[in-house]
């Protein structure tokens, strides 16, 4: 049975665009690419400050901070940049615990928020990857793919023009044995296809505004139309091809379909989570969703 949540990824599948992100709780972000000090051992100690030790272990952590990206940096550049940040790290937060800082209660607060987000992020990490398994990937690409239903498409150029007269005049040329691309090119008012012989690529109905499409989709491969209007003036249509749409492959999708399984997964843990747990809200607002 196909569900409503289905549904999405047979959106994605068609279009062949994103799988929607909205979930209750935040994805993590994919892991960085190892750092250089990851394949020694984490208890390794690669520096002292102020004899306090950074280890390799605290590095790695450090790479895969996002903020700390450092694309088209090498190893031994990523390893000593990685050392100075944690040098800097330790140093200021050295300094800071002798200023008290970490007492403050609003720090307390901070930290306990921080320290909440951490969790959650690395147990909804971990609940998703037994769900994102290859034969559950594969399962709902197949299931998905079985529900959607074919759909046409053509391949197209067009030469749009101000007027039914200059429209008329294109036509007569192309139908006389000019070539449309040459024509397009020094005629037609869309500068998207223009400089592209008028051409606009695959697409399916729905795409294009209706008495554009309602023309093209009656025609077959090679055919010329005669002027057709719509809001944006006068067109002259070339079906090049007509065809059944392609699903992507399940290699195509197998990224995005992991990804769908991820935060479906997580989405679930929260909600589970949510039903058990007895929440007492003091300012008189709502609970949230799903909870007792």
């Amino acid at each position: 049975m196909i569900t409503p949540s289905h549904l999405w990824l047979a959106s994605a599948l068609a279009l062949g665009v994103s799988l929607p992100a909205a979930t209750l709780a935040q994805t993590p972000s994919a892991p960085a690419a190892p750092t250089p000090a990851a394949s020694a051992s984490p208890d390794t100690v690669v520096a002292k400050v102020n004899g306090a030790p950074i280890t390799a272990g605290d590095l790695a952590v450090a790479g895969d901070d996002p903020a700390l990206s450092l694309p088209g940096v090498d190893d031994e550049q990523k390893k000593n940049l990685l050392v100075d940040y944690m040098v800097d790290l330790k140093v200021g937060a050295q300094a800071a615990a002798a200023a008290k800082v970490g007492e403050s209660p609003d720090f307390q607060r901070k930290l306990a928020y921080f320290k909440d987000k951490l969790l959650l992020d690395e147990y909804l990490e971990r609940e998703a990857k037994k769900a994102a398994t290859p034969e559950a990937a594969k399962a709902l690409y197949d299931q998905t793919v079985k529900a959607m239903k074919p759909e046409e498409e053509v391949h197209a150029r067009h030469i749009l023009v101000e007027d039914e007269a200059t429209a008329k005049a294109v036509a007569a040329r192309i139908k006389g044995g000019e070539d449309f691309a040459k024509v397009a090119a020094e005629v037609s008012k869309d500068p998207g296809s223009k400089t592209e012989g008028g051409d606009l690529g695959w697409f399916t109905k729905e795409r294009m505004v209706a008495r554009f499409a309602e023309a093209a989709f009656k025609m077959n491969g090679g055919q010329i139309s005669d002027p057709v209007k719509t809001q944006f003036g006068w067109h002259v249509i070339k079906v090049e091809e007509k065809r059944v749409k392609p699903v992507p492959t399940f290699v195509e999708m197998k990224d995005q379909v992991d990804q769908y399984i991820t935060r479906k997964a997580q989405q679930d843990v929260i909600l589970k989570l949510r039903e058990s747990a007895k929440v007492e809200r003091m300012d008189g607002g709502a609970k949230p969703e799903g909870v007792k």
